[in-house]
């Protein structure tokens, strides 16, 4: 019963961040609404069973996609730190109590470690790689290529001149 509303809140969580995500104007806080949707999607996969989905989850989305993110708003230099405010309490309140609950949840998930009914098959990180290179390794390679053309183009968007 506890890994229902843990997941229930976790959805919540993660629903709410990617609509504050979207709907955000600043791209540094969108960013952070992201991660924090992030974050909630790999605890759901915790809950699920799926713990090596969950790391990848954090280390690819959450870390590097998101720094490639961060790169690019960088790069496209769309604010200027000297006309900054330091934001209203107010501001911090959402982020805030969805960190909290995200934290929470997680940290009561890895306490509770029951999970109800269920097979208790262990997939390896050797045969998960297995199958994702054997089987679907083209598509591996095909992400990959679009990746490195992303960060080729930021690069040259970002050029003194704007491309030209």
């Amino acid at each position: 019963m506890t890994m229902n509303i843990l997941f229930y809140i976790l959805a919540a969580v993660m629903i709410v961040a990617t609509l504050l995500a979207i709907t955000e104007k600043h791209p540094v806080h969108a960013i952070v609404y992201l991660v924090t949707s992030f974050f909630a999607m790999a605890g759901i996969f915790y809950l699920l069973c799926a713990p090596l989905v969950a790391m990848f989850e954090v280390i690819i989305y959450a870390g590097a996609v998101m720094v490639l993110f961060m790169f690019v708003i960088m790069m496209l230099d769309l604010g200027h730190p000297e006309e900054a405010q330091r934001p209203a309490f107010i501001t911090w309140l959402v982020p805030l109590i969805l960190t909290s609950l995200v934290l929470s949840s997680v940290v009561s998930a890895a306490v509770f470690r029951t999970f109800p009914g269920g097979s208790n098959v262990e997939i390896t990180a050797r045969a998960f790689a297995t199958v994702l290179f054997g089987r679907y390794g083209v598509a591996i390679e095909i992400i990959s290529m679009q990746l490195l053309f992303a960060v080729v183009g930021a690069l040259y968007l970002g050029r003194k001149g704007g491309g030209k």
